[in-house]
């Protein structure tokens, strides 16, 4: 770290970047005080700024006992304290210690041309370069959206951008091309404004700590993240054995079709029941009755019907999240008990999902972190012999509820990741050591807790705002950010008139998760209006791409291995190259170092252009050598996206096998 100070200008260097330029007319911080208001519980925030006071630079100078350098700031009577320390040899930390009340904006210098990533789960696009990413955790679908697709012709539909879409796990840590590393630590909203010369960054108060690096590779700079942030995301390897089905409908028709599938040849490493706790059919279709114990008049006999699935090798999997339906028995006794969050007037504070109300866990209280791990999940799901969950939601904290712990709008954020927390906690406390869950939020941090995430709900169709191509950017986004595990709803989940996926979308969404950590469908919000992996015209490509996501696993658990570094499972066309400028196509991606996917992202296609990296790669459907970059038009017949391996790799023999095997 060089640091120099010079007539006011303050400049610090890592190697040859410019990681902080401080000048008087153009400030490194600026204190702002803003009045601002939360629309809604779910995400929209709205500010008016009624002061501005830029920080001059004062002092800078050694602090006995402590290494680095601390910095002092200030305008008018406002001081902000920096200390300045190297952790590692390329990488500047800044400790800042600021003012209550106030929120700050830091401007930090950029490079025109780079390419910028990162920012959390960012749906539309990976290079952000140019964009204002907001960080504030919040519901990704839009309910204005779907009553567009379903009200106007699907030609005049206009996809949404980047803008307009929000993310259930921002987080503020990017990465550019060229070579910076960039990590606020703090729970607080704000904005990042992503121009040309410069990058600023708002927050609503001030950061705990900037993090900035400077490395030669995405691979190194994702090392980085997690020795910041300790990567525990992990996979038990049944996980790997095969699809998870996501099927509702009680015991008899889970039991039926599971086993359908099975002997039809298709490998199912367990069934996904989400109304398992009862069927709360609404307008919107068949949601889940938000009450954590087994339906009895759904799901008779569960635990025997656990062990008959386990007896043929299959999981039984479920679902809850951090609220209770009103009404429901466990409502009442949490309501009782004082265990749900209220409003400021005494009165139980209702989120409303669709058409019905619901309290929410006080995730502060230590009361009710025993209650959820001891009896929601030890007593009422592990006792059963349940192997894993989907743990939903997480986003929705109000900023102006009551909680039995600190201040809710600076709790907003970090509210999945307690969430996350506690149940990563109940499995290591009742589990049997190979118990998993994913989650759809998350903020910084969320993959210290959560095994693997998904990218939430998309919906049932080829829009690449929020149909099935938003999950590659999504997924993309977060590996930069530090979370290398991610999957996504096979098929979606969004379904409203004649919003619905046919046999083509399923298979392709299918093809696309067969090249995936995690192998898992879902039937959708309206399972009966759209296709499922039992179907007659599914059926086949169920049995043939489930038989060849198993025959992957060998390498697949490599990449369970190196996402322990923080080295993303799934990354964009250009993370070898290392600049987006190498990019040729949004939606191609490499799993792992060896192979490289292509999948089909438009309605009625069966070829598609593909444009190989460089080096030497193998056709994994026919065996014929390639020599990149190369761009050539691919077939693409249903159940055959393309995809290459690369010559050479240690993984030839699985690669090669896994056709035949199928």
């Amino acid at each position: 770290m060089n640091s120099k100070v010079e007539n006011g200008i303050w400049l610090i260097r890592l190697g040859e970047r410019e990681m902080v330029l401080h000048r008087p007319e153009a400030p490194f911080m600026t204190a702002v005080r803003r009045e601002k208001t939360y629309e809604t519980n779910r995400g929209t925030v709205k500010e008016t700024v009624i002061e501005k006071e830029r920080l001059h630079f004062r002092a800078l100078e050694e602090v006995p006992g402590e290494d680095g350098k601390t910095l002092v700031l200030s305008g008018g009577t406002h001081r902000v304290w920096l200390h300045l320390s190297e952790p590692e040899p390329g990488m500047l930390k800044i400790d800042f210690n600021g003012e209550d009340g106030w929120g700050y904006e830091i401007d930090l210098p950029a490079v025109p041309r780079e390419g910028i990533f990162g920012g959390g789960e960012q749906y539309r696009k990976v290079n952000l370069k140019g964009e204002h990413v907001v960080n504030f955790v919040s519901e990704h679908i839009k309910a204005s959206t779907i009553v567009e697709k379903t009200v106007l012709p699907r030609s005049l539909y206009k996809e949404k951008n980047h803008a307009d879409i929000g993310s259930y796990a921002p987080m503020p840590v990017f990465v550019s091309d060229s070579g910076l590393m960039i990590r606020f630590e703090t729970p607080s909203d704000g904005i990042a404004r992503l121009e040309p010369e410069w990058s600023r960054f708002s927050f609503d108060a001030c950061p705990k700590s900037l993090i900035l690096s400077q490395a030669e590779s995405f691979r190194e700079q994702a090392k980085r993240l997690a020795r910041l942030t300790p990567c525990r995301q992990f996979l038990p390897e049944w996980c790997l054995d095969g699809m998870i089905l996501g099927v509702q409908g009680g015991t008899k028709t889970v039991l039926e079709k599971a086993f359908a599938l099975q002997d039809a040849g298709a490998k199912i490493s367990a069934v996904w029941c989400q109304d398992w706790c009862g069927e709360n059919r609404t307008v919107m279709g068949k949601q889940v009755w938000w009450n954590w114990e087994e339906s009895k008049e759904l799901y008779p006999g569960l635990r025997e019907a656990i062990s008959k699935l386990n007896a043929r090798g299959i999981r039984f999997l479920a679902y809850i999240n951090p609220y209770l339906v009103k009404d429901s028995r466990l409502y009442e006794e949490c309501k009782e008990k004082g265990f749900l969050i209220r409003k400021k007037d005494g009165s139980i504070y209702h989120i409303k999902s669709t058409t019905f109300d619901a309290g929410m866990l006080d995730l502060t209280d230590p009361a009710v972190l025993r209650y959820i791990k001891e009896t929601l999940i030890r007593d009422n799901m592990l006792s059963l012999g349940i192997s894993g969950w989907m743990a939903d939601f997480g986003e929705y904290l109000p900023t102006d509820c009551v909680i039995h712990e600190g201040d809710p709008a600076e709790l907003h954020n970090t509210w999945p990741v307690l969430w996350a927390k506690v149940n990563r906690e109940a499995i290591e406390e009742y589990g049997k050591g190979d118990e998993m869950f994913f989650m759809r939020s998350g903020y910084l941090g969320v993959q210290e807790y959560a095994p693997i995430l998904w990218n939430g709900d998309q919906h049932t169709d080829w829009t690449k705002d929020y149909g099935m191509p938003c999950v590659l950017p999504a997924s993309f986004s977060l590996g930069f950010s530090g979370v290398p595990l991610v999957h996504c709803d096979i098929g979606g989940f969004f379904s409203f008139a004649k919003l619905k996926r046919d046999p083509e979308l399923f298979i392709r969404w299918m093809e696309l998760c067969t090249f995936s950590p995690l192998m898992r469908s879902h039937e959708a919000l309206r399972p009966w209006a759209n296709a499922q992996p039992n179907d007659e015209a599914v059926l086949p490509y169920t049995v043939k791409l489930s038989k060849l996501h198993v025959a992957l696993k060998p390498y697949l658990q490599t990449l369970l291995d190196e996402a322990k570094e923080g080295i993303p499972a799934i990354r964009p066309d250009f993370w070898e190259a290392g600049r987006y400028a190498e990019s040729r196509d949004p939606y191609a991606f490499f799993l792992g170092d060896d192979l490289f996917v292509c999948p089909v992202m438009e309605q009625g296609k069966t070829s598609r252009r593909v444009h190989l990296p460089a080096g030497k790669w193998i056709g994994l459907w026919d065996g014929k050598t390639h020599y990149g970059p190369l761009s050539f038009i691919a077939d693409a017949p249903l159940g055959q996206p393309p995809v290459f391996f690369r010559k050479g790799s240690a993984f030839t023999q699985v690669f090669t096998e896994a056709i035949q095997q199928i």
